[in-house]
């Protein structure tokens, strides 16, 4: 778990830099995950998210599909002080490596 300063920066070490090459070599170390296991929500600034927090978000997700309060890059929400706007499709799946 980690706190960014946006849903770009994150987007970016994830999936357009070196830490790409290393997921893509994940399934020799983990299992294919069966259920969500990655979750994105806005913080306040200089809040610390717990894990606990983390996890809620996680079921949140699970539980509603993607809402302000819970997404994914796929569903974006925008930032709550931004214009209301629909969510973002931030296109991972040209990225995503490891799992095929």
């Amino acid at each position: 778990m980690s706190v960014w300063a946006s849903a770009e920066a994150l987007f970016d070490y994830v999936y357009k830099s070196a830490h790409r090459t290393v997921m893509a070599r994940r399934r020799e170390w983990f299992e294919r995950p069966v259920d969500m296991y990655q979750v994105l929500w806005w913080v306040p600034a200089g809040h610390r998210p717990t894990p606990r927090e983390g996890l809620e978000r996680l079921a949140h997700l699970e539980r509603h599909g993607a809402t302000p309060d819970a997404f994914t890059f796929k569903q974006k929400y925008p930032h709550p002080a931004a214009p209301p706007a629909a969510p973002q499709d931030m296109a991972p799946e040209p990225h995503c490596v490891g799992w095929e």
